[in-house]
C-alpha cells in the first residue's frame, strides 16, 4: 500500500479537495483496487457501467450517488455503500467529499447482511457486548478480507503478524496500536497502516471499534 506503515494519519486531511477538481490515489492495486477520492464543491463524476461493484466510504463531506431510474443515495462522514454492477453509477457534491473506494469482485463473499445500493455505517454493523471482542466479515476472498471489529473497554488483541498489509479504519471510541514496539493512540476517523509481516497489537482505552482491510497480494 501507498502509505506510510506504523503512523497514525487521517485520509480525509491528508487527501484535501482542490476547488474546482476531482483527485484520486491509487493506494493498491490488484484484485481489490483501493483508491482516495477528494471532490471539491459541485464537481461530478459521470455515471459509468462497472462490471464490479465498489465499496464506498465516506472520510469527510457529503456526496450523492445516483445513476438510471432516478436512483439517488446521499452519504455524510462516516457513511457507506456498495454501487450495484451493470448499472451507471455516478458521484456528485455540492458541498464537497473526502472517500475511500474499494472494488469489490462478483466473486468475492459478501455478508449477508449487506445489500447493494444501501446507504449504513460501519460502525453500526457490530454491538458491543461487556467483556468481549465483536467481529463481522463484510467482504471476503483469498486476496483480501475486510473485517469490522468491536472492543469493550479493556479488550484487546495481543501482538501479532498479519500476513499481508491492512488499513486500519477508527469508527468509534478510543484505542492504542501497538506497532513494533511502539504505543500508538488512536480515535475515531483516524487511520493507521501495518505493513506485512509488522508486529502488532490492538487495545480498547474505551470501548472501540475498527474495520480492518488486509490485503494478501
Amino acid at each position: 500500500m501507498k502509505e506510510k506503515a506504523g503512523v497514525v494519519f487521517s485520509i480525509a486531511k491528508g487527501n484535501p479537495p482542490v476547488p474546482g477538481c476531482t483527485i484520486s490515489k491509487a493506494v493498491h492495486s490488484g484484485a481489490n483496487d483501493i483508491i482516495y477520492f477528494s471532490m471539491a464543491k459541485t464537481t461530478d463524476i459521470s455515471a459509468e457501467i462497472y462490471p464490479y461493484y465498489k465499496l464506498i466510504i465516506v472520510a469527510d463531506g457529503s456526496m450523492e450517488i445516483y445513476g438510471n431510474g432516478g436512483f439517488s443515495k446521499m452519504l455524510h462522514t462516516g457513511e457507506c455503500m456498495i454501487t450495484p454492477t451493470d448499472t451507471p453509477m455516478g458521484m456528485r457534491t455540492s458541498e464537497g467529499a473526502v472517500y475511500t473506494e474499494i472494488s469489490i469482485r462478483r466473486d468475492d463473499t459478501m455478508n449477508d447482511s449487506i445489500k447493494a445500493g444501501e446507504v449504513f455505517k460501519l460502525a453500526e454493523l457490530v454491538p458491543y457486548v461487556e467483556g468481549k471482542i465483536v467481529n463481522m466479515d463484510v467482504v471476503h476472498n483469498d486476496k483480501m478480507k475486510f473485517v469490522v471489529m468491536a472492543f469493550d473497554e479493556g479488550t484487546g488483541l495481543s501482538e501479532h503478524a498479519a500476513p499481508g498489509e491492512a488499513l486500519i479504519f477508527a469508527l468509534d471510541g478510543e484505542g492504542v496500536i501497538g506497532y513494533e514496539g511502539k504505543d500508538h493512540p488512536i480515535k475515531t476517523g483516524e487511520n493507521f497502516h501495518f505493513a506485512k509481516a509488522g508486529l502488532h497489537s490492538v487495545k480498547a482505552v474505551k470501548k472501540f471499534k475498527m474495520a480492518l482491510l488486509l490485503t494478501l497480494e
